[in-house]
């Protein structure tokens, strides 16, 4: 048995200077989001979406990462995700989950995503994002 990745999306994430909380602890406030793909293209909607990243000594930070966007057609979706960010090679590895009542959206809601995301210029950080098959 292998995993099959299927494109999904490039995501472009906009990042606010961080909110250092402590030093295993800082905010990092998404401006703008853009997700862009065959299957899947939408826009951020609103303005409460974050990093809440939890920092470790030994040279990685924990995602937990909460944005809500809009469909270029309309539909409404909510985006949560998990993962490593890696400090030396400002690499991050993501695990997104998808929620959305819209019904041409709905396969969305089973499907679990893998990305990897890098930062390709300060404050902004671009993923490649796949469906797990």
């Amino acid at each position: 048995m292998s995993l099959e990745l299927v494109p999904l999306c490039t995501a472009t994430v906009s990042l606010a200077e961080t909110i250092s909380v402590s030093p295993s602890f800082v905010i990092g406030e998404v401006t703008a989001a853009r997700f862009e793909g065959e299957r899947f293209t939408a826009s951020m909607k609103g303005s409460a979406a974050a990093d809440w990243l939890t920092v470790s000594p030994e040279g990685y930070g924990t995602l937990d990462v909460k944005v809500t966007v809009e469909t270029d057609d309309g539909a409404i979706v909510h985006a949560a995700y998990s993962g490593r960010l890696h400090f030396e090679s400002m690499t991050a590895y993501a695990t997104p989950k998808f929620h959305t009542g819209d019904e041409r959206y709905l396969w969305m809601n089973r499907i679990q995503a893998v990305a990897k995301g890098v930062f390709t210029e300060p404050g902004t950080l671009v993923y490649e994002m796949y469906e797990l098959r």
